[in-house]
């Protein structure tokens, strides 16, 4: 591997991790976001509450996709990656520092959207971006390993939210992780966004972006007509992608059922995540790597058939006989689930596109699935259990979405062995 890849990708990774933190950190502190900054009196409508902004900001990234997507089609993938882990940094600080509904009020329900919704522009441009970068760095036969790199770097900036999470959960006691304990894991957020940034600024910029410069006056002059029929397919394609991940390893969802639904308590929930977390890092490369040995598709089609299949069962055994030794192995067996989807679905999903629309056209419609399938699914699953009365049914959900994504993944042809558009 060249210098420079490999300058390129440690300098992409390590900043993936750091941005995805600080949009993840949010999530594993849901409940005590909610006795915060919507004292309802309520517990239930106090939790729906954080969800729905939580959903919020997902809901703008596809604004995020457009326009960070478009500058970095244009101007190149390092600015589009340098301006995303400045606001993302902004938005983290802004949660640190905001007095509580106690203090002032509905107003700082207020500015909690504003800060999430700060973030969720960043994310709308910065998956995008870093998809394309690392795929667009990668050689030829090695598009799945570089791809999967994106996505363990995002699940390891989940995973050091959740590791944050829970040993303040573990070494502070309850109230003075509601007293201020909390503003610890955004603040550091704060301190780790200059550090990314300094990384992104000393990037290369990839060699076919550059080649479509020398080519085309405006490199990434996006085709409506050409890109939307692509993004239509690209939000297919992460429809379960986004719903499994949220609802079944989620840093905002999971943790929360189970202390709810399974008996476990905070600090239990969330280290049950976090272990399930290292195992989706330490999977996803070595999926990727495997996607270019013998394809995506079968690496992303048994993905789909594991989440029509398991979901119901594994959720009535883990209700049925709550104990923190059945939820690990549960946790486990999606995350490696997940991790068949994660680590072709990278360089699957970029390969759908030409290189001069890469960022935008992928960004919009991977976007808009995450907003509307992923974003408020933890809002969506704790709305059908409490009309249902069955904790069952968000496996319904997922099941329905694995049967999208799996229809769209089965009229795509296989990808892994021709060369980027």
């Amino acid at each position: 591997m060249s210098v420079s890849r490999r300058r390129a990708l440690g300098a992409a990774v390590i900043g993936n991790v750091l941005e995805w933190y600080d949009f993840a950190v949010y999530a594993f502190l849901a409940t005590v976001l909610a006795r915060i900054f919507f004292p309802s009196g309520d517990e239930l409508s106090a939790l729906l509450a954080t969800f729905a902004v939580f959903g919020v900001g997902c809901v703008v990234r596809p604004l995020g996709s457009v326009i960070i997507g478009r500058l970095a089609d244009r101007r190149g993938r390092k600015i589009a990656l340098s301006l995303t882990i400045i606001l993302m940094a902004m938005g983290t600080v802004m949660i640190g520092l905001l007095p509580s509904y106690e203090s002032i009020g509905v107003g700082a329900s207020a500015l909690l959207v504003a800060a999430r919704l700060l973030q969720g522009f960043s994310a709308g441009g910065e998956w995008g971006s870093s998809t394309a970068f690392m795929v667009e760095w990668a050689p030829p036969n090695r598009r799945g390993l570089f791809g999967s790199l994106q996505q363990a770097s995002v699940a390891g900036g989940f995973l050091l939210g959740s590791l944050t999470a829970a040993s303040l959960s573990h070494w502070l006691g309850p109230a003075a992780l509601e007293e201020w304990g909390w503003r610890v894991p955004f603040l550091f957020g704060g301190i780790l966004g200059p550090v990314g940034l300094y990384m992104r600024r000393k990037l290369d910029e990839t060699p076919p972006f550059e080649a479509a410069a020398k080519e085309h006056e405006e490199p990434g002059e996006p085709s409506a007509p050409r890109g939307w029929p692509l993004a239509v397919r690209a939000l297919g394609f992460t429809v379960l992608w986004t719903t499994a991940y949220y609802i079944f390893l989620s840093y905002m969802y999971m943790p929360t059922f189970l202390q709810k639904h399974a008996g476990l308590d905070r600090t239990q929930a969330l280290w049950s995540n976090t272990l399930a977390l290292v195992v989706l890092v330490v999977a996803v490369p070595v999926v990727g790597a495997l996607s270019d040995r013998i394809g995506r598709k079968p690496l992303l089609l048994t993905s789909c058939a594991a989440f029509v299949l398991l979901p119901y069962p594994l959720f009535a055994m883990l209700l049925s006989s709550p104990s923190p030794a059945i939820v690990v192995a549960v946790q486990l067996i999606f995350a490696l689930a997940i991790a068949l989807f994660s680590g072709a679905g990278s360089a699957a999903i970029a390969e759908i596109f030409p290189t001069r629309i890469h960022a935008t056209w992928m960004s919009i419609g991977y976007s808009i699935s995450v907003a509307l399938f992923g974003g408020f699914a933890p809002y969506v699953a704790t709305w059908l259990i409490t009309h249902t009365g069955s904790p069952l049914a968000p496996t319904w959900y997922v099941i329905g979405a694995a049967v999208v994504t799996a229809a769209t993944i089965a009229t795509q042809r296989e990808t892994a062995h021709d060369a980027l558009r």
